[in-house]
């Protein structure tokens, strides 16, 4: 059995160390988030411990909303000679706009549901009901 060191890792301990599974190393491998590792002698991958960390940012940036596009472009920014801080700060501005776009619609839908219960009778028949005719009628957004 091949003992392995802190630069080379099995992709099970690299995932256990990076809190994935192994099929998420392999589809970040395959969009090429991650390089595919080179082989021992014994076929196995050996991956250098700086996977973990790529992997950690990865799953950071998925939870602040960022797409696998962004992310690839954030981390080809982060090894591009002349990049700033500026530029990586445009990422999340325009991520940040849209969360506040997707606010201001749950927002409205919040309003319009509110208003919908508040108009509901619950002694009306069914055939009477605000809220389905409401529907019916069409987006309310």
């Amino acid at each position: 059995m091949e003992v392995s060191s802190e630069s080379d890792l099995t992709i099970g301990q690299v995932a256990r160390r990076a809190g994935v599974h192994v099929e998420t190393i392999r589809y970040y491998e395959r969009r090429r988030l991650l390089a595919e590792p080179p082989r021992r002698r014994s076929g196995y991958r050996a991956y250098p411990a700086e996977a973990i960390q790529r992997i950690r940012f990865i799953k950071s940036a998925q939870g602040l909303g960022f797409s696998l596009e962004e992310i690839a472009e954030m981390l080809e920014l982060r090894v591009t000679p002349d990049t700033t801080c500026a530029d990586v700060r445009q990422l999340a501005q325009t991520r940040l706009d849209e969360v506040e776009e997707r606010i201001r619609k749950a927002q409205t839908l919040k309003r319009t549901l509110k208003r919908l219960i508040a108009n509901c009778g619950e002694d009306k028949p069914l055939s009477e009901c605000p809220i389905l005719d409401a529907m019916a009628e069409g987006p309310h957004t």
